[in-house]
């Protein structure tokens, strides 16, 4: 099932959810976000007002977000208990529901497109680490150095950790234990993103670098097809954000549509209702975004703050940061 033809097309973007509060954040660094989440939706809705499909504008997006150093996703991604960077990366197609995936990569500039050329130029859903690699660069996608995603801010968030003892969440500003982790900590995440163009096709995609000081090899929900990144025509396109093994325990990409589809709840209910009940009843905190094939949206995060935004047909793009 799909919307009709030449409808308006829309992108809806998050780059992580988590305690963002105003009082954290000078005026330049929301500005430097805001101007950050406009810049990735502009370049999906390039595509989109193009005639691009969904799957197109949602790489688009997250390409934008990845190459800007203050998400957790690409250049600027955290760094695992032994000082590297490990990249996970998603993307799923509403009309056909073929997906690709990657987890554990390290030289892959752009972990979003390697998801997408394991979902078209590969009869798999999912390659891990160096097979990964390998793959991504005979396929002509640009590998560069690890050192070429490090900040000093994420090896300062990592030394902390260090020193404090504790897996950061870097989603909700909490430590394994239970202790805050400093202001600065608490403001990065997870990128993604849901399309509906014009012909009513979706798409979703996530990438993300995950945890702070995470176990070498930790693969998360970002992904994993139904955890963090789910899309199908007859329901809606989803990403997620938040604590992983949460949103695993949850399927929660998934169990939105499953609440559309076996429930009759509306869109904006079932992500409400994921994001505010089931995920924290598996231990976690964090948001989703989703859009359907009639181009409704819908935004819900249990914590202080999402940076998240839309953009609909060729108009203006809308960002938002904190709870209303």
């Amino acid at each position: 099932m799909s919307g009709s033809m030449g409808q308006e097309p829309v992108l809806v973007i998050h780059g992580g959810a988590g305690t963002i509060v105003r009082s954290a954040m000078t005026t330049k660094q929301e500005q430097d976000y805001r101007t950050a989440l406009a810049a990735a939706l502009e370049a999906g809705q390039e595509v989109l007002i193009g005639g691009g499909s969904a799957t197109e504008a949602v790489v688009a997006a997250i390409v934008s977000l990845e190459d800007c150093p203050l998400f957790n996703a690409g250049r600027g991604a955290v760094f695992t208990s032994d000082g590297r960077i490990e990249h996970d990366a998603s993307i799923m197609d509403g009309a056909t529901r073929k997906a690709g995936a990657v987890a554990g990569v390290t030289r892959v500039r752009n972990p979003i497109r390697a998801a997408q050329a394991v979902m078209t130029a590969t009869r798999h859903v999912m390659l891990i680490g160096p097979g990964a690699e390998t793959f991504a660069e005979a396929a002509g996608l640009e590998i560069v150095d690890p050192s070429y995603f490090h900040t000093p801010e994420r090896l300062a968030q990592l030394a902390r950790a260090r020193a404090e003892g504790r897996l950061e969440l870097d989603h909700d500003g909490t430590s394994r234990s239970g202790a805050p982790a400093s202001s600065d900590d608490k403001k990065f995440g997870t990128v993604g993103a849901v399309a509906c163009d014009a012909l009513g096709n979706l798409a979703a995609g996530t990438s993300t670098g995950g945890l702070t000081n995470k176990q070498c090899g930790r693969v998360g929900d970002s992904p994993i097809i139904g955890a963090g990144t789910w899309a199908d025509n007859a329901t809606a396109a989803v990403s997620g954000t938040g604590l992983g093994e949460a949103f695993m325990r949850s399927c929660a990409a998934h169990e939105v549509a499953a609440l559309i589809k076996y429930k009759g709840l509306s869109l904006d209910a079932a992500v409400a209702e994921v994001a505010n009940v089931t995920v924290p009843a598996n231990g976690g905190t964090g948001g989703l975004i989703a859009v359907d094939a009639t181009g409704n949206i819908a935004m819900h995060f249990s914590t202080a703050g999402m940076y998240r935004g839309v953009v609909r047909g060729k108009g203006g793009p809308e960002v938002d940061i904190y709870k209303s």
